[in-house]
């Protein structure tokens, strides 16, 4: 197969998914082969498909923020419920309780609900369960029954959105997320750094694992929603270790009817449900959150990548992942980097404009202007290095960068020759001390080179005469600087 044949096939099945699954294997192929030794052909493999433009944008400031506060208030005020009965459970447990008062009998309930993952119940001649000490719990719903030492499937649901929007992690990578560990903290004694282990699929490489190191310092800093989360799943993971040893999964939440089975994700096993726990966040699980927050359209996604191209870095993917994928098909980055594309490009000319010949050419001396080694000065006094007492204070070689300079033909011989032993230089100089030293000026004389014409300089080169090299030798030296 010829490279031009190719590139047809290529060009004609670039859109087509089939074509792309079959580049994607062979350029696969390729390279896990140990012998591939590269080539016209193969390069035309392994080069990338164009990344098409992605569905999702990142969140505009006031649709993030919007979307954060839902899940902020929705996770706040669970977590402040299973705070309040965990005190008043503990307290029980300790024996702190008047025995037989509201208090006391209300925590008997909750160590049977952190026990059982329910409240006691009763079976009504009908069928139906009942739940026991309604009057003592305030009602039946959720809210008043398991969930109070329990998250629900959507607040376990406004707990991932927040978590994506810290760490920009994938929807997926909830499902077997295992409960952090704590680490070694350093700096203050009062902080704590969870060591969180987050699995990433790669296509044709299996599972890929990473461990990132996140430090509660602070109710500002990141590890304090890690503490959080772990604070309102404990009797979640305590009930799944204990009804299955071994399960110690972070993202738990109780099941409104522990007889349904959530749905599993299209491309990933999600574990089963233990007792009536389940694990994870379910595509379901985001389009209902979603709905009931009225935010058009599951959050995961576009909150991922919106964390991403503000922080500007890799997180669970690779450098040119995230500069082709998330940023720059980004319309928000797009927008804010217009400014710092005109202002690269205003600095960029300036620069350019240091490094050209600043001056004015001339068809014969002007008997007004001073002569210095390089050029004619029409005014010291203006110079853009002046001296304390008025003058100029630049380097001769700097002339060719001052407006006031004047060269005419009878400059050309030296100059031209003063070009010629700078470029010498670059055969016995390293290139950053030439580049320090020389750069500037040899461009700038290039500039004026080209404004003069190639061939009328290398003629006036020929003509340098004794004076010149003298002063060509003296220049270079540093013996006519200031």
């Amino acid at each position: 197969m010829t490279v031009a044949v190719l590139k047809r096939w290529r060009a004609r099945h670039v859109s087509t998914v089939t074509g792309k699954a079959v580049l994607s294997t062979v350029r696969l192929l390729l390279q896990q082969d140990r012998r591939f030794a590269g080539g016209p052909v193969t390069e035309e493999l392994l080069r990338r498909f164009p990344a098409a433009k992605p569905s999702k944008q990142s969140y505009e400031d006031d649709e993030r923020k919007r979307v954060v506060l839902a899940a902020q208030r929705q996770f706040r005020a669970a977590r402040l419920r299973i705070e309040e009965n965990n005190r008043l459970m503990r307290a029980w447990r300790a024996g702190e309780l008047e025995e037989a008062s509201r208090d006391w009998r209300l925590g008997e309930v909750l160590n049977h609900l952190a026990r059982t993952g329910d409240v006691p119940r009763s079976i009504l001649p009908s069928g139906q369960s009942h739940v026991d000490h309604r009057n003592l719990l305030g009602g039946s719903s959720p809210e008043q029954t398991w969930g109070r030492l329990f998250l629900s499937r959507m607040e376990l649901t406004a707990l991932a959105v927040l978590l994506s929007d810290r760490f920009a992690w994938n929807l997926t990578i909830y499902d077997r997320m295992p409960a952090p560990t704590a680490g070694p903290s350093m700096g203050e004694k009062t902080s704590i750094t969870y060591q969180v282990q987050v699995e990433k699929h790669r296509a044709g490489r299996g599972r890929w694992f990473s461990t990132e190191n996140v430090t509660d310092s602070g109710a500002d800093s990141p590890g304090r929603l890690i503490t959080q989360a772990l604070e309102t799943t404990a009797h979640g993971r305590d009930l799944a270790t204990r009804l299955r040893p071994g399960t110690d999964l972070l993202m738990v939440a109780r099941l409104y009817a522990p007889a349904r089975v959530a749905h599993r994700h299209q491309d990933t096993e999600r574990p089963r449900p233990v007792g009536p726990l389940s694990f994870g966040i379910a595509y379901n699980d985001a389009q209902r959150w979603q709905q009931a927050h009225d935010l058009g359209g599951s959050p995961f996604q576009r909150v991922r990548r919106t964390t991403v191209t503000r922080e500007g870095r890799p997180r669970q993917h690779s450098q040119s992942t995230n500069e082709r994928v998330y940023v720059l098909p980004d319309a928000n980055v797009q927008r804010a980097s217009r400014s710092v594309f005109a202002d690269g490009a205003e600095e960029a000319v300036e620069q350019a404009e240091t490094v050209v010949f600043g001056g004015h050419l001339a068809d014969a001396p002007d008997p007004a202007h001073d002569q210095t080694a390089t050029a004619d000065c029409e005014d010291e006094t203006t110079s853009p290095w002046p001296t304390p007492e008025g003058g100029c204070g630049a380097d001769f070689m700097l002339c060719l960068a001052c407006k006031n300079a004047y060269v005419h033909p009878g400059h050309h011989p030296r100059l031209a020759l003063l070009q010629q032993q700078i470029a010498s230089l670059r055969s016995v100089l390293d290139d950053s001390a030439w580049n320090e030293r020389w750069q500037d000026h040899s461009l700038r004389l290039e500039d004026l080179r080209d404004r003069v014409g190639a061939a009328a300089w290398d003629a006036a080169r020929a003509r340098a005469g004794s004076d010149d090299s003298a002063l060509v030798h003296l220049l270079m030296k540093g013996d006519l600087a200031p």
